[in-house]
């Protein structure tokens, strides 16, 4: 007890002169030391990666966190409040899974509860209808964008959320230790340049000859005797100066490293915002691919509409601009062809342009609906060309002896 009661003086003695140095280098009564301009930079990079870091990964959780399906209240300010409070439960819920070291239990998306809905009311206003018919194609494609939702939100959290929070929770937290310690190191060494320095002063005070004609030769004895005193106080101040110096140039060093590696924080969250990019360009890319499978669905539903359902021909010359298809060279009329929507296309006796075909290379994967249409492979190199009066969202496409129309948006036509 007795010696906790010492360490306990000690330390709240160490924490005063602290205070006395921080309180007057804040009032300039006292001096500084300043560290050098390369130190000072790596202080303010690691500040603003900090700060960057952070605002990056609530809004890329804002981003992630599914909105809510249901709102509370009728205004713009009710329905935010209500959002807020449910992001602010569901961070909390994961907080709690993450403690008990269990998982989250993944949520139902909002493409998959739209569908739910249109799946239930399909079966209640009649399935057999066409809008019932529509209605469970519609749902079942946003089941699909539900489930590539899901990946996404699932495989950014672990690619890129979690290296964001690994620097925050653990490497920056370090970080931050170092620099108190620093800081304190700091106060340390300047407080005791500063008793050194009133130490001089008084030594040299005490040191000053007497006049033995106007002091009595006691004060001159008590005066040798204060300036011995002040000598010894010189000497302890400077010995407490080096320990002091020697222990702020270690955590000047030890911080130092920390600092210069924010540099490779960076090659690591560069390496994370990539992978987060690709996965975001997967997404998209997924949904742009069911939303084409259900554009092309319903429109061989009797009774819907999708787009216009009037041939279109592009025009031969024209400044707006219409599609990719618009840009392709057109083969001359050919005697017997009828538009589309009027008679089937005879492939076999379609031949291609004497000159104009292109080559294209197939974007993703493509299932032929039909026997006039040609099945596709990613990454493969067709020719394409365009027939008079076709629809300038298709092309006819060839592949060795096999021939078909194929869609523009799935094709990258090369020059």
């Amino acid at each position: 007890m007795d010696f906790n009661m010492k360490k306990l003086a000690s330390d709240a003695g160490i924490f005063f002169t602290r205070a006395v140095q921080f309180t007057e280098e804040k009032f300039g009564q006292a001096e500084k030391t300043e560290l050098d301009a390369h130190f000072e930079n790596l202080l303010a990079r690691a500040d603003s990666t900090k700060n960057w870091t952070e605002k990056i990964l609530r809004q890329t959780e804002v981003l992630l966190q599914p909105n809510p399906s249901e709102w509370t209240g009728t205004g713009p300010g009710a329905r935010a409040g209500s959002w807020w409070r449910r992001l602010a439960g569901a961070r909390v819920e994961e907080f709690l899974y993450e403690k008990l070291d269990r998982k989250v239990p993944s949520r139902v998306t909002n493409g998959e509860l739209l569908a739910q809905y249109m799946t239930e009311a399909a079966g209640e206003l009649g399935p057999t209808t066409p809008y019932g018919k529509t209605l469970i194609k519609v749902a079942e494609a946003e089941k699909r964008l539900g489930a590539a939702e899901r990946d996404f939100i699932h495989t950014a959290s672990i690619n890129f959320l979690t290296p964001l929070r690994n620097f925050l929770e653990g490497d920056w937290k370090t970080i931050s230790k170092e620099r108190r310690l620093l800081q304190n190191r700091r106060l340390d060494l300047d407080a005791c340049k500063a008793r050194l320095k009133k130490a001089k002063a008084a030594e040299a005070k005490a040191t000053t000859v007497p006049d033995f004609q106007e002091t009595r030769p006691r004060n001159y004895i008590l005066s040798a005797s204060a300036s011995a005193l002040w000598n010894d106080e010189v000497d302890k101040s400077e010995q407490e100066l080096r320990v002091a110096q020697t222990e702020f140039d270690r955590q000047a060093e030890v911080t130092r490293l920390l600092l210069e590696g924010i540099s490779s924080t960076h090659v690591n969250h560069l390496r994370c915002l990539h992978e987060f990019v690709e996965s975001q360009t997967t997404y998209y890319a997924q949904c742009y691919r069911h939303m084409l499978d259900l554009q092309k669905q319903l429109g061989r539903f009797p009774g819907t509409f999708v787009g216009t359902t009037e041939p279109a021909s592009p025009p031969l010359s024209s400044t707006s601009p219409t599609t990719t298809a618009a840009t392709m060279p057109v083969e001359p009329s050919v005697a017997g062809l009828a538009p589309p929507g009027e008679a089937a296309l005879c492939l076999e006796e379609v031949a291609p342009p004497a000159s104009g075909t292109r080559k294209a290379r197939v974007l993703y994967d493509y299932e032929a609906a039909d026997s006039s249409e040609l099945a596709l492979l990613a990454d493969e190199l067709i020719t394409v060309y365009s027939l008079p009066g076709m629809d300038p969202d298709w092309l006819i496409g060839e592949r060795g002896n096999k021939k078909g129309k194929v869609p523009v948006t799935y094709l990258e036509l090369l020059s």
